[in-house]
């Protein structure tokens, strides 16, 4: 267990009340929201929901981050449930280097090799000297000598191969998590959701 201010910054996972994963928010947000009834805690054992004060009166359990008061230990919870809230926000992947790297899977998009990231360069399909912009349908993943191959060309000039057309790849609750530290309570919650949301919303 830890105590102390630094634990009510850390992340919980926030669900709508169909238990579909919407956002990240502090821990002491969290608590706010569970102390003004606006949302229930979801325990890590065995999924039960608690409002404040029966979450208040649970033991926390190994490893689980508390917070002490004058008159209790409160435990720090991992995951919590909105009460009214049914939505899911619509939101797009970041077009970034990080998800362009996930994405195209750290393999050239014209020779198939898998390659670490210093290896790896990222390729305008449309070149910009040809009016190609940067954007998620004109950019892939070349290793340098396929880059340096294909120079300012299409692909079609270089008579090169792309593996498969690019496009904005679709945003999973999976996304709230990159580069963070996996939580098994969060994967268990995030692998349902991402099976069961419906896809209509």
């Amino acid at each position: 267990m830890t105590s102390g201010v630094h634990v009510l910054e850390q992340p919980t996972l926030v669900l709508n009340r169909h238990w579909v994963p919407v956002h990240l928010t502090t821990a002491r947000h969290a608590l706010t929201l569970l102390y003004q009834q606006v949302a229930r805690a979801v325990h890590p054992s065995d999924g039960s929901l608690h409002r404040f004060q029966t979450w208040a009166d649970l033991r926390p359990v190994e490893g689980q981050a508390v917070v002490h008061t004058v008159n209790l230990a409160l435990a720090i919870p991992d995951v919590i449930v909105l009460e009214r809230y049914g939505k899911v926000p619509r939101r797009t992947v970041p077009f970034n280097r990080r998800n362009l790297y996930t994405r195209d899977q750290h393999r050239c998009q014209y020779c198939r090799r898998t390659l670490d990231a210093p290896e790896l360069t990222i390729d305008h399909v449309l070149p910009r000297v040809q009016g190609g912009v940067s954007s998620w349908t004109n950019c892939v993943l070349a290793c340098v000598d396929c880059n340096r191959r294909k120079a300012h060309r299409t692909p079609e000039q270089a008579h090169m191969r792309l593996m498969k057309k690019p496009v904005q790849p679709s945003w999973t609750p999976r996304h709230l998590f990159h580069g963070m530290p996996r939580r098994a309570s969060w994967e268990k919650i995030v692998g349902h959701a991402y099976w069961n949301v419906n896809l209509d919303r």
